[in-house]
């Protein structure tokens, strides 16, 4: 039973480390401790989230354009508990406009340092966080405002084309020669002597 239980927390952390870093344990209301790569329910006890060293950076490379620039220049984090529909809808918030975010657990002591430190030595949740604007509560219109003064686009659109090639400028053609070819150069004339001057016999 040891043996299953350590082979089941080995899998579930490697498959954390690959998909997002983060694996979390819980307890069920029957006492059973749970290890998952995601967000236990809003019934779990004893939550722990630990994040695993080693995660790839999540690719923002088929992100639209305007997105990326916006998640390099004002990255996005939200830090949240089981805080019900406020939560729920402040996920959904980001997801329609297809933001990339980082997600915090308050519960957990280093997020909850973090949060802290954040507000002053307050603690509530959800609060969003877009490069260095805090916004506290969640509020559609003020998380949206927040949102588009860092430039992130109002709704999650296509990945564009990349640009078409640049037409190469036409490069000058060589004249045509006449249909003839060229023609051959003129032979040169063997130079005549000069006429005799007079004054001339006159014959008898």
């Amino acid at each position: 039973m040891k043996l299953a239980l350590a082979c089941a927390v080995t899998f579930v952390a490697f498959s954390a480390l690959v998909h997002g870093g983060t694996l979390y344990r819980w307890v069920d209301s029957e006492g059973r401790v749970h290890y998952s790569d995601t967000p236990p329910p809003a019934s779990a006890k004893q939550v722990e989230k630990k994040r695993l060293k080693g995660a790839p950076a999540e690719d923002t490379s088929q992100l639209p354009y305007a997105t990326q620039m916006a998640a390099k220049n004002f990255p996005v984090t939200l830090y949240t508990t089981d805080c019900g529909d406020a939560c729920t809808k402040a996920r959904s918030l980001l997801a329609k406009r297809g933001i990339p975010f980082s997600e915090k657990n308050a519960q957990q002591p280093d997020d909850q340092e973090e949060l802290s430190k954040l507000l002053g030595g307050q603690l509530e949740v959800p609060v969003l966080k877009v490069g260095n604007n805090v916004v506290r509560g969640y509020e559609e219109s003020q998380w949206h405002s927040a949102l588009d003064i860092a430039g992130y686009p109002k709704s999650a659109g296509a990945t564009p084309p990349p640009p078409a090639p640049k037409p190469e400028p036409p490069t000058a053609q060589p004249r045509a020669e006449s249909e003839a070819g060229e023609q051959p150069a003129a032979e040169e004339q063997p130079e005549l002597p000069p006429a005799p001057r007079g004054p001339y016999p006159v014959a008898e």
